[in-house]
């Protein structure tokens, strides 16, 4: 797809009933779509027709006071184009203004008018494999739910971008060869086009759509991308604070750059491609470790205490959707790290030894957790996670 012939959309608004009168301050509310780094896949194709949002986080699919975003036409796009700062327009729409608390993604279950024969609505490419259907049907239907806090004030824009993350909305089922859709996505809003990014370098030898890089706090990723062809990232749209970067890839030790601060007024430039990140070759190997999650509904990460802090998430493991096993490929390694320093000359990574081999596995559904410590310089007996 040509982003650059599919992005100038005409953006069109539809307001449904919200029980607003003559007189009723109003605001404008637009987004676009991005998406954080795949894993596994060549493509993720999805067909968007239009965003609802609501002032009700309980509000039904039928209820008075939904407002919607609707495309012309609906756009059938590739999440993986949509990295390294790539965003998507669908568009803006005049609603009351107020404070949203609930928004919901709608795909379309037919291709676009004038698509070729044969081509799926939504669908996904696994890496050496045949282009599989996505079973969607709440996506279809009432939407892919998002819970949000967001504010549209009275006579202005209020700019958000929805990050559709692909890598960790998509799952196989059993051994039907069937892929359905687990959304995991975010809102974010968008303060400065300029500003509100992390920009720099991996190694050139790290620019393969295996390696990930991500913005996290206390462990939980808040903006990820894949590399450019010369090692290049952008990281973009990230609201204001401070930030550690993780760079995982195969082979190689993962990488923690702390204390990356982010603004909305300036950009934050980590390195320059002489001082690119490059974690050091896995001298000591990965670790394969299974394990089984009940309900198999949920997600399932591998985290890492770094040595004072901070805890990191170095892995997402993909669920099976029918089973609820689960394999992660864990370095052995330490993790290496330094801080954030403004226009470094040299990038020093050190390596944090008493991480050496050891995890935690969590589980989450919800506000349910389950964890269980694992070292990997010896074999891990099979995870077993069990939530409520």
């Amino acid at each position: 797809m040509n982003l650059k012939l599919a992005l100038p959309f005409a953006l069109a608004s539809l307001i449904a009933a919200c029980g607003g009168g003559g007189g009723t301050p109003t605001g404008t509310v637009r987004l676009s779509l991005t998406d954080s780094p795949a894993c596994g896949y060549d493509n993720v194709f999805v067909t968007v027709e239009k965003v609802r949002v609501h002032q009700s986080g309980g509000a039904n699919d039928n209820e008075a006071g939904w407002s919607e975003v609707v495309l012309p036409t609906p756009q059938r796009v590739d999440l993986l184009t949509l990295t390294n700062g790539t965003l998507l327009p669908l568009g803006q729409t005049e609603l009351p203004a107020g404070t949203y608390t609930q928004m919901r993604l709608v795909l379309g279950n037919k291709p676009p008018p004038g698509s070729p024969q044969g081509t799926l609505a939504n669908s996904i490419k696994p890496t050496g494999g045949a282009e599989t259907e996505l079973t969607t049907p709440s996506g279809q239907q009432s939407g892919l739910k998002m819970n949000v806090n967001i504010t549209v004030p009275a006579g202005q824009v209020a700019d958000f971008s929805i990050d559709f993350d692909a890598c960790k909305s998509f799952v196989k089922s059993g051994n039907s060869g069937d892929y359905i859709i687990k959304p995991v996505l975010a809102v974010t809003p968008i303060v400065s086009s300029a500003a509100q990014r992390v920009v720099g370098y991996v190694d050139p030898a790290l620019a393969v759509g295996s390696t990930s890089i991500s913005l996290q706090v206390g462990g939980v990723p808040v903006k990820g991308t894949v590399p450019g062809a010369n090692g290049s990232f952008v990281l973009y749209p990230v609201p204001a604070g401070t930030y550690d970067l993780v760079v995982t890839s195969a082979s190689r030790a993962t990488a923690v750059m702390t204390g990356v601060p982010v603004t909305n007024t300036t950009v934050t430039t980590v390195n320059a491609l002489a001082t690119a990140i490059a974690p050091p070759t896995l001298a000591q190997g990965t670790r394969s470790v299974t394990g089984n999650v009940s309900p198999a509904t949920a997600t399932v990460r591998a985290l890492q205490v770094l040595s004072g802090g901070p805890t990191i998430e170095t892995h997402w493991a993909a669920v099976d959707a029918a089973s609820g096993d689960f394999t992660f490929t864990l370095p052995i390694d330490p993790p290496v790290r330094t801080a954030y320093a403004f226009n470094p000359p040299t990038m020093t990574l050190l390596p944090d030894t008493l991480a050496l081999g050891l995890y935690t596995i969590e589980a989450r559904s919800g506000s349910d957790t389950d964890t269980q410590a694992i070292d990997t310089k010896a074999a891990v007996p099979p995870v077993t996670l069990t939530l409520p």
